[in-house]
């Protein structure tokens, strides 16, 4: 969650969104991590639907980790949501 309010913040400072924030099909309950990529460029104004997509990813998010609190999972596990996390992220830069 302090990802994606990170990430609203840089948008809201004129950044733009890359990649979905909720890309993939692993909950944001599920796992500790989410990599989102955004512009390295500042622009004049805010994105509109880069806020729109980070606002209701958000919501999406607190909702689900409100519902159904994260676990405290085995490191062994934690490599693999990092290994997930890679992939997801690493296909959509080269896609």
């Amino acid at each position: 969650m302090d990802v994606l309010i990170k990430v609203r913040d840089y948008i809201h400072y004129g950044h733009k969104l890359l990649t979905h924030p909720l890309m993939g099909s692993v909950k944001p309950n599920e796992t500790p991590y989410k990599t989102v990529i955004i512009s390295e460029n500042k622009y004049d104004n805010v994105d509109i639907q880069s806020l729109m997509y980070i606002e209701n990813s958000i919501e999406v998010s607190k909702n689900l980790i409100e519902s159904r609190q994260p676990k405290n999972w085995p490191e062994n596990v934690l490599k693999d949501f990092a290994l997930i996390d890679y992939d997801l992220i690493n296909n959509a830069i080269n896609n």
